[in-house]
């Protein structure tokens, strides 16, 4: 599949292993992290459409945003908002987490993990998020699969990226919008 990667999306793929790898905690690609990699973006037809929508001088609450479901274990509100509905607090239950382990326990942040010495690798979302790249750009008709390819199917994949991204406006439709114009011409 990655043999069918422009130039763009091998870099987004890329730039999200140095998120992993830089953060120094996890060892796994998620989904974060891919839009993350997406953000760091310039001059790519996924960064004009996060620009045209608006996103472009808010990329650092998106990246907020990330970094407090981050600290939430990777839940999203809505999953935060039924936990509350059966009366479970996750902020009271980060709190004491974090006062018995220390500041970014429940993400995986903790800098004492030094024992893994391998490679970081792709977890089932971004697996999913890839594949569903795939697929979106077979349904859009086009050869090649672009980071506007990812950032569409990561829209498309319930869960903390797809929450933020629709927090600041950017859905799935509103993404066609921009780069097919309703699905009939490209733009870029």
């Amino acid at each position: 599949m990655f043999e069918r990667f422009t130039k763009d999306a091998r870099s987004v793929v890329k730039g999200a292993f140095a998120h992993v790898e830089g953060a120094g905690g996890g060892q796994v690609v998620e989904p974060e992290h891919l839009l993350l990699a997406l953000l760091d973006r310039e001059g790519s037809r996924g960064s004009f459409a996060l620009a045209a929508l608006g996103l472009g001088e808010r990329r650092e609450s998106v990246r907020q945003a990330l970094g407090v479901a981050r600290r939430r274990a990777g839940l999203s509100q809505a999953e935060t908002d039924a936990l509350a509905g059966l009366g479970i607090d996750v902020e009271e239950i980060v709190a004491r987490v974090e006062e018995v382990h220390g500041v970014g326990a429940m993400a995986g942040d903790r800098k004492d993990k030094g024992w893994w010495s391998g490679r970081a690798s792709f977890g089932r979302g971004a697996k999913d998020v890839l594949e569903r790249s795939f697929r979106v750009a077979l349904a859009q008709r086009d050869r090649h699969i672009g980071d506007e390819h990812i950032l569409l199917a990561l829209t498309l994949r319930p869960g903390v990226p797809a929450e933020v991204l629709a927090d600041h406006g950017v859905t799935y439709a509103s993404l066609v919008r921009v780069l097919y114009g309703g699905g009939e011409a490209k733009a870029g």
